[in-house]
């Protein structure tokens, strides 16, 4: 059975990189990928009366501060279901902290959508696309007394760094 969270990170890597999607856009499920069993399980269905408002996943390849896959918020014009691979080129990202601590997101667009791809930084995006990711990140632990705290926003270099810091600490097994 393939861990999806080995799959390769994509040969343009930082620029461009590949993204399994957990969570499809509009969706209340919090579904997480369990690479012991190699299936995408119900993590729980959200306490807030809010759905994601964009694709959600991971960045295989990737750790992040909190041990698991660089997590990223993917665009596209189209639906992206559960269990698909998606090359996204990333734009920047959200500082955030929650309960486990440090949590960046990274943002992209996804590469092979026309409708998106001309995005190449997260301040091309529309404000209020901005405003909604923050205030769902802000909100949707609410009703699960967890407190989250939303940082600042990040540029498309930055977003690259942190990628690059990624796949290094991804190779030697460490965050």
């Amino acid at each position: 059975m393939q861990n999806l969270k080995n799959l390769p990170i994509g040969e343009k890597s930082p620029e461009i990189v590949n993204a399994v999607i957990e969570i499809p856009r509009g969706s209340r499920n919090k579904i997480e990928y369990d690479p012991e069993l190699g299936i995408f399980k119900l993590d729980r269905v959200l306490f807030s009366a809010v759905h994601y408002p964009v694709a959600y996943g991971f960045i295989p390849g990737t750790l992040g501060g909190d041990g698991d896959p660089l997590d990223v918020l993917v665009f596209c014009d189209q639906p992206l279901e559960t269990g698909i691979m998606v090359r996204v080129y990333p734009i920047g990202g959200l500082e955030m902290h929650d309960d486990k601590g440090h949590d960046l997101k990274i943002v992209g667009v996804a590469y092979d959508d026309p409708m998106v791809n001309h995005v190449k930084e997260v301040s091309e995006l529309q404000d209020h696309r901005r405003l909604e990711i923050e205030y769902f990140f802000d909100t949707y632990k609410d009703l699960e007394r967890k407190e989250v705290h939303v940082g600042h926003w990040f540029d498309a270099k930055e977003a690259r760094a942190l990628i690059e810091k990624g796949v290094e600490a991804f190779k030697h097994g460490k965050t």
